[in-house]
């Protein structure tokens, strides 16, 4: 063990003294986090705010409760804002200019079409910039419909079934039902990062794989320089080679993880969690990091060939395990295929910290810490003939 620490430290000297360590363990990342979070954050930290107008062309009691009911309670969300409009050119004109996202227009006479069941419409006008703000007005209008569309349905269906009471007081009756299925705002926020954190955390278990890579690819190195056949002529047990190169992984691993994490907590806000939870997910992702990482070197025969083929392995498993955007609400078969990534593992667990005790980092850490057992089991095969331990 003595001479595992005696190699760790030398690379580990080595390493302070290589500017590269510092830029992939802090700058990149904490450059990168703060970009995500400044572009992105408003969009998932549910601060941006949508500006629509509304020309209400019609005056009739159906366009009244479109602009005194459903927009009023949009506008109650915190996630719009609604101004009116006095003609469709003005509400063009607002949208042509960035005023605002998007532009409502209900024509005239719209309310004595739907009362008469002509065909009605209610045009909706985006910003051809804003294709998030011009969708959620879309959904706006289109659960008016909707409503409307049900109501007219209850009507002929009362009136099918012989009822002799005026249309348009069962319209009025059938608008007044409680819907039978209500959405409930449940408060899963409690197991969500903000997004200033996601990003923080997904850069810094994303640079993660390049950082250990110093200390596992530093074996390619000794073997191309000729030092490594003189350690294993030496004295020194081969294990104590490779012992000696993770072990400076780990430390250059965990130590720069430890370190981003204060910078982003202090420089941008971020909220980790729990100084315990955090600290098991930092130590089980960088075992689960450099046993990947050990895997990719002990198939490469130079140092450059192992530090082509991880940046592609980090690329691929980053991209999939959430780290640049939140793979879950891509779909099914994606969220099932992150699960693959320990990324997706690291994040899921800083997440589970969010909302609940310390205990609830466990099965991520179990997981984490399964990838790196079965990682090093690899390598360890993979390395043993080239090593002879």
């Amino acid at each position: 063990m003595h001479a595992a620490l005696l190699i760790a430290t030398k690379d580990l000297r080595q390493r302070l003294r290589d500017r590269s360590v510092l830029v992939f363990t802090l700058v990149l990342p904490l450059g990168l986090g703060l970009v995500f979070s400044l572009v992105l954050g408003d969009v998932g930290g549910g601060n941006t705010v949508f500006r629509y107008a509304v020309v209400n062309a019609d005056g009739g009691p159906v366009a009244a409760v479109f602009t005194d009911e459903v927009l009023p309670a949009a506008v109650e969300g915190g996630a719009v804002d609604v101004r009116s409009a006095s003609s469709r050119d003005e509400a063009l004109r607002l949208v042509d200019s960035g005023d605002v996202t998007a532009a409502f227009i209900l024509p005239p006479a719209f309310s004595d079409d739907v009362r008469a069941g002509r065909a009605a419409t209610v045009e909706v006008v985006g910003d051809v910039d804003s294709p998030l703000g011009t969708g959620v007005a879309r959904s706006i209008a289109e659960s008016f419909t909707q409503r409307l569309a049900s109501t007219r349905i209850s009507v002929a269906a009362a009136l099918l079934g012989g009822s002799t009471q005026d249309p348009a007081e069962l319209a009025a009756r059938a608008a007044a039902l409680t819907d039978p299925l209500v959405l409930v705002d449940a408060p899963a926020s409690r197991r969500e990062l903000d997004a200033t954190t996601y990003y923080a955390a997904g850069m810094a278990v994303f640079f993660l794989f390049f950082t250990v890579q110093f200390g596992v690819t530093s074996l390619l190195d000794e073997r191309r320089t000729g030092t490594l056949a003189r350690m294993l002529a030496s004295p020194i047990r081969p294990s104590s080679v490779l012992i000696g190169k993770l072990i400076t992984s780990l430390a250059v691993g965990v130590v720069g993880t430890t370190v981003l994490v204060a910078a982003t907590s202090l420089l941008m806000g971020a909220r980790w969690g729990h100084p315990l939870g955090v600290g098991l997910l930092i130590v089980s992702g960088v075992l689960a990091a450099t046993g990947i990482v050990a895997v990719v070197a002990s198939l490469a025969r130079t140092s450059e060939q192992a530090g082509g083929w991880q940046s592609v392995t980090a690329i691929t498993l980053g991209a999939l395990g959430g780290a640049f955007f939140p793979v879950t609400q891509v779909g099914e078969p994606l969220a099932t295929l992150s699960l693959l990534s320990p990324h997706r593992w690291f994040l899921r667990g800083l997440a589970d910290l969010a909302g609940g005790e310390v205990t609830a980092v466990l099965p991520s850490v179990g997981v984490l810490t399964a990838f790196a057992l079965v990682g090093f089991g690899i390598a360890s095969a993979l390395t043993r003939r080239e090593v002879g331990w």
